[in-house]
């Protein structure tokens, strides 16, 4: 999937989470830190954020991938550093399934 797209549609699901919670939603882009720019965006919102995301682009992203912090320093990821991370992913679990097959 294309970055472009794949932001699109990571704002469009931060967006909906936070209507469907009925709490303000900042102006996204790039730059913004889903976790600590966005009202009430916690770990326990994370999975349910990567599961819709996970949906939407229809690809698999497993409930122990944290898209939204970054392992190694534990801070919160920008929009963007979130699709570089997520098409990364995606692309080296592409070629692990292509290897098996």
């Amino acid at each position: 999937m294309d970055p472009v797209t794949l932001k699109e549609k990571l704002i469009a699901v931060l967006k909906q989470i936070q209507a469907d919670s009925h709490l303000d939603c900042p102006p996204l882009s790039g730059t913004t830190k889903p976790v600590g720019h966005i009202p009430k965006f916690d770990s326990k919102i994370w999975p349910v954020a990567t599961t819709i995301l996970s949906t939407e682009i229809g690809a698999p992203i497993p409930d122990d991938v944290n898209i939204f912090v970054d392992e190694v320093t534990k801070l919160p990821r920008t929009l963007d550093q979130i699709v570089a991370f997520v098409s990364q992913f995606l692309k080296v679990q592409s070629e692990k399934e292509a290897a098996v097959a």
